[in-house]
């Protein structure tokens, strides 16, 4: 028998429970796993430049590369007919377009691989009798939310094939956001699952960490705005922007609204004003964690949340700075991932274990 805590207390499980909770949760750790690698070949594949080298969506077919010259030339000859062939990458090389190709095959090879990596081992435990009649919707909505980003990404590189060089910024932000949405759902599933010792956190505690991980979300969908509008690559200073530490100009666009999503001053100021508050609601969260429940694993995870902002704030500064080169930016989006990680663990870990 273990001891685990469960809706506030320390309840026994038997062994082959705890057996089939462990094993559902590794293989949800592995989806975790290869769901990173997607956000960051993902990562790659905007900074290259290459989202828009495959311009058909063969969800099937499309697994398989190009295989011999022909095949190559064929695919080649299509990119040619999009804008941003004709007007960032014309005269390019067979071997340069391979180059970029590359990025965003691997790109949908691992989303589809993580397709029957979630289906097959959810039937395989569900028909074996190994999931908790609680897990299932769950995990069925989780399966869900990967058909829908597969349909939200395709919708994302059509916008870039007609009349923009680039994919839209509001269907980029929507997509890296329900990758994260998916990532935070996974995650909190599996450490669900996992045994804890000691006993949940008082409500205000717990609930103060869930709406730091939705913040997080905003922050993680303002930087896809960023990263849409190439909003980094200019007022590359800190702590002011643009000398002042409230630039003028944003909001010159009619209606006002829309400069919070296509004016790349704008967008770029509101993300650093978001990060600040984010920092001041997690060091509010750990006062108050250690003020409820001094001394505390609950207390101490929320510090180092702390420090995990403020390391995630200096890769963004560092970043803005160096004016965005790709090791930069990439490093900035995994700690994103890591930050991300951290509160929803620490959120379920608040909340103590599914009660099944």
């Amino acid at each position: 028998m273990t001891a685990t805590a469960l809706g506030g207390k320390l309840v026994s499980m038997t062994g082959q429970e705890t057996r089939n909770r462990r094993a559902v949760r590794y293989w949800l750790y592995a989806v975790f796993l290869v769901l990173i690698a997607i956000v960051m070949v993902g990562g790659a594949t905007r900074m290259t430049g290459s989202g828009l080298s495959i311009t058909e969506w063969k969800p099937i077919h499309g697994v398989i590369p190009p295989l011999n010259h022909a095949e190559w030339i064929e695919e080649f000859e299509k990119y040619k007919q999009i804008p941003q062939y004709e007007q960032i990458n014309k005269g390019m090389s067979l071997g340069e377009f391979k180059g970029i190709f590359w990025w965003e095959w691997a790109h949908r090879f691992l989303a589809r691989g993580v397709g029957f990596l979630v289906a097959i081992p959810l039937a395989f435990f569900w028909l074996t009798g190994r999931l908790e009649r609680g897990l299932k919707p769950r995990l069925l909505g989780i399966l869900a939310l990967g058909g829908l980003q597969g349909a939200i990404g395709w919708w994302m590189v059509a916008s870039g094939l007609s009349e923009r060089v680039s994919v839209s910024q509001y269907r980029l932000a929507t997509h890296l956001t329900l990758a994260c949405v998916i990532i935070t759902a996974v995650l909190y599933v599996a450490r669900g699952l996992a045994t804890y010792t000691a006993r949940p956190a008082e409500r205000g505690i717990t609930r103060f960490a869930g709406w730091l991980v939705f913040a997080v979300l905003v922050q993680i969908y303002l930087g896809g705005l960023v990263a849409g509008l190439h909003a980094g690559l200019t007022y590359n200073t800190w702590p002011l922007m643009d000398g002042a530490v409230i630039p003028s100009d944003l909001f010159i666009q009619s209606p006002w609204w829309r400069n919070l999503f296509e004016n790349p001053k704008t967008v770029q100021f509101v993300h650093r004003m978001f990060a600040y508050t984010i920092l001041v609601l997690a060091v509010l969260h750990a006062v108050q964690a250690w003020r409820d429940a001094p001394g505390t694993t609950h207390a101490r995870r929320a510090v180092l949340l702390v420090g995990l902002i403020l390391v995630q704030a200096a890769i963004g500064v560092a970043t803005l700075l160096a004016s965005v080169p790709i090791h930069w930016g990439l490093t900035h989006q995994a700690f994103a991932l890591v930050v991300l990680a951290f509160a929803v663990a620490h959120w379920r870990a608040c909340k103590g274990a599914y009660a099944g």
